[in-house]
Order: C-alpha cells, then sequence, then structure tokens
C-alpha cells in the first residue's frame, strides 16, 4: 500500500570596481558579499553600490539580489526614489550647466539599470509616482542626447505590456469556471470523467504542463520574498507591506486543486475496477510528467493519490500494478527534505560559499533560487494546447475532503471503529442519516 505523503547563470561581471566608500559603524570591509560589495553594510551604503557612475556599473547578481532581497527593509517605490536622488545629486544633473561628457557616460548605465529593473520586477513600477521619477530622470539626462528620451519611451511601452498581460492572469486566459466543491456524489448525468475527455497520458501530462507554465510566468519573483519573510524567525522587523503574494499562493491552490481532482476522480467510479483503472490511469500520467520535467503535477498527482480517501482503497490498491507508483514515489520522499526530488529537479544543491552570516546566506540562497525559477518561468511550452482539456481541469467539480472520505466509505466499506464513527458523522451532517 502506498504511505501518506505530509502535505542561468545569474552572475555578470561590472565593468568597473564600485564606487569607494568608508564602512559606516557597524559595516565590515574586506568580507565581499558579491564581488566588490561589502557583506555588511547600512542600506544607505547598499544603495550607493546599485547606483551606476559614469566610470562603474553594479555586477547584474547584485543588482538582482540587492533588488529581490531590499524590499525587506525598503518599498520599491522609495527606494528608486533614493536611486534618482543619489543620481541627480552624483551627476549634479541639478545644475543649470551640466558636463555633458560625463552624463554621455553615465546615461546608457542608468538606462541599463533601469532596463533590467523592469524586466526582472515590472510591478515595481505600477504607482504613477516611480513613473514620475523616471521621467524627471531622462528629463535632465536628455539634453546631452535626444535618444536617451527615446530610449524610456521603448522601456515604458514595454513595460506597459509587461504589466497588461501580468494583470490577466491565468484565468484570464484558461477562463474564469469556478470549480465546484461536491460533499456527495453528483448525479451521473452532469459528471463528467476525466478519462472521457482524456485517456491519453502523455497528452495530459502536456496539457499540465501548459497549465504550470502559464501560472508560473505570472509569480514575480518578489512573491517569493514577501513569502519568505513572513515565515522567517529572524526577522526582527515585519515587512514593508504584505499581500504581495496572489499569483504564489494562486499557483498553491493550483497545486491543491490538482490533487484534490485526482482523488475525485479516483474515488467516484462505483465499481473497484474502474477505480484501479483511473489509478493506473494517473501513474502513468505521472510517468510522463518525470519524464517532461514537470514535477510540480508529478507531486500533485501523487499527493492525491496518497490522500487517505484514496489510500485506504485495499481492494482497490490490490488490483492496480504499484511497481511504477512505488518508483515515482520514490523520487517524492519527503526524506532529506525531498533530497530525491531535488536532485532529479537539478541535482545535488549548492551551497554558496561566499556568505559569512546565516542572515547573508539566506539572502543569497534565496537569490540563487529565485534566478533560477526566472530561468523557468520563461520556459515557452513546446505541446500544442488542448483547451477542452484544460477547459476540463480548471473547471471539473473536485470533493471536498468530508465528500471524499464518504465516497471513499461507499466505495469500500469502514474497516475499524474510527473510521464506522467517522462514516456515521459523515452520513449524518451531510447526508442527514443516522
Amino acid at each position: 500500500m502506498p504511505r501518506t505523503l505530509s502535505a542561468s547563470d545569474m552572475v555578470t561581471r561590472g565593468s568597473l570596481s564600485p564606487p569607494p566608500t568608508e564602512p559606516t559603524d557597524g559595516e565590515q570591509a574586506g568580507q565581499p558579499l558579491l564581488d566588490g560589495a561589502p557583506s555588511s553594510a547600512s542600506l544607505d551604503t547598499l544603495i550607493q553600490y546599485l547606483v551606476p557612475t559614469a566610470d562603474y556599473y553594479p555586477e547584474k547578481a547584485y543588482i538582482f539580489t540587492f533588488l529581490l532581497s531590499s524590499r525587506l527593509f525598503i518599498e520599491p517605490q522609495e527606494l528608486l526614489a533614493r536611486v534618482c536622488h543619489l543620481c541627480i545629486e552624483q551627476q549634479q544633473l541639478d545644475k543649470p550647466v551640466l558636463d555633458k561628457a560625463q552624463v554621455r557616460k553615465f546615461g546608457p548605465k542608468l538606462l541599463q539599470l533601469l532596463a533590467e529593473w523592469m524586466e526582472t520586477f515590472p510591478r515595481d513600477f505600477q504607482e504613477e509616482s516611480t513613473i514620475r521619477h523616471l521621467k524627471d530622470m531622462v528629463g535632465r539626462i536628455a539634453p546631452c542626447d535626444e535618444a536617451y528620451r527615446k530610449r524610456m519611451q521603448q522601456l515604458l511601452q514595454a513595460l506597459h505590456q509587461k504589466l497588461v498581460a501580468l494583470g490577466q492572469g491565468p484565468e484570464g486566459v484558461l477562463g474564469a469556471d469556478k470549480p465546484i466543491s461536491y460533499r456527495t456524489k453528483p448525479p451521473a448525468s452532469i459528471h463528467r470523467e476525466l478519462l472521457g475527455v482524456c485517456s491519453d497520458p502523455y497528452m495530459l501530462a502536456q496539457q499540465l504542463t501548459h497549465v504550470e507554465l502559464e501560472r508560473l510566468r505570472h509569480i514575480g519573483p518578489e512573491e517569493f520574498v514577501q513569502a519568505f519573510v513572513n515565515k522567517d524567525p529572524l526577522a526582527g522587523t515585519k515587512p514593508c507591506f504584505s499581500d504581495k503574494t496572489d499569483n504564489l499562493e494562486a499557483y498553491v491552490k493550483w497545486f491543491n486543486r490538482l490533487c484534490y481532482l485526482v482523488a475525485t476522480e479516483i474515488c467516484m467510479p462505483a465499481k473497484k475496477k474502474q477505480r484501479a483503472q483511473v489509478i493506473e490511469f494517473f501513474i502513468d500520467v505521472a510517468r510522463e510528467c518525470f519524464n517532461i520535467g514537470n514535477f510540480n503535477s508529478l507531486m500533485a498527482i501523487i499527493s492525491g493519490m496518497n490522500m487517505s480517501p484514496v489510500s485506504r482503497l485495499k481492494k482497490t490498491w490490490a488490483k492496480v500494478k504499484t511497481a511504477k507508483f512505488f518508483v515515482l514515489e520514490h523520487q517524492m520522499d519527503p526524506t532529506g527534505n525531498f533530497y530525491n526530488y531535488r536532485t532529479a529537479l537539478r541535482g545535488a544543491a549548492h551551497r554558496s560559499l561566499t556568505a559569512h552570516s546565516s542572515r547573508e546566506k539566506k539572502f543569497l540562497e534565496l537569490a540563487k533560487q529565485v534566478g533560477e525559477f526566472i530561468t523557468w518561468k520563461q520556459v515557452e511550452c513546446p505541446f500544442e494546447q488542448d483547451r477542452s482539456i484544460i477547459h476540463y481541469l480548471h473547471s471539473a467539480p473536485i470533493f471536498s475532503e468530508d465528500g471524499l472520505y464518504l465516497a471513499s466509505y461507499e466505495s469500500e466499506s469502514p474497516e475499524n471503529q474510527t473510521e464506522r464513527e467517522r462514516w456515521k458523522s459523515l452520513r449524518s451532517s451531510i447526508l442527514g442519516k443516522t
């Protein structure tokens, strides 16, 4: 019987050394967090390392890591305002006469920084105040080269298109049908089984991959930081803002829905031969997901088959060829923090060797993992989309947890006193029977 489970290279060298700064109280010199940046410094100093000059541009890895983690301490809108203020101050952009030669060296670097920021964290620029800062900055440097104004217009157009696409959300692309959560088996006349919609495991694995990638694209890397800070025991202060993880939470809900959909499809048939057929079908789908590299759907399918209402169906499982299932289940073994799963996904995890404290290590590891996530979310799905299958995955009714147990007990009678008492309670609360 199956056991129940518990629930790119981002580094590009900077063009030159960073601006010289003197360490303030509590800062450490000579211990780089990333090449050229201090391992421990005040927020002001770290912001200084983000700001380009005529002769300096920060490393790509530093830009990403700092923009990702700094939002734990300062809102992105305020950070942009401070970056712009430093640029104006250092380049003397508030003077009536500009050093055009200097500005022509500085301008392209500023626009490059803003382009990287907009591309990776577009939601940071949703507020009108951020757009005003951008337009003010380009207005200050454009007299030295009108090409800067044209480039900013291109960046803002690309930003607008990106925000519009993100604003649609996966439901806007895949349909807004809300799933029904059944507590009892629906009449056969209104229920459609998945095998009637798609009986090819490889095809279903492909369509699940479409869903996964579509939902991944809407998750901003900053959402991981927000989820991270909410659970970080080392955090001494509250996050600067909250409720910024909607797309990440939607992805978790999709995972849970797929688990319940698998369990529902298994518990729905009245005959154990049909239930066994559905189980074997999902085993084959899970195997195809593994072959494709769709590990999230793989884990959801296995989790669904390991839910108690399904795993207790001993007579049904007796008719299933479980060898393939146990091989797949081994990949999802939670032992060693899902070591087998992580190994199959990207090999043994490499630890950061450059950090000097647990907090710094967390930020670097977080940036590394989120950087890999960004690479994955940019992958184009190579399979043709079947909208009827995807529609079913999103809209097919699923059992509630109580409904799953009731369907399970109706399929195979309770075996012990605990199950009999639970069944009696469910029949009384759901069906009004004693």
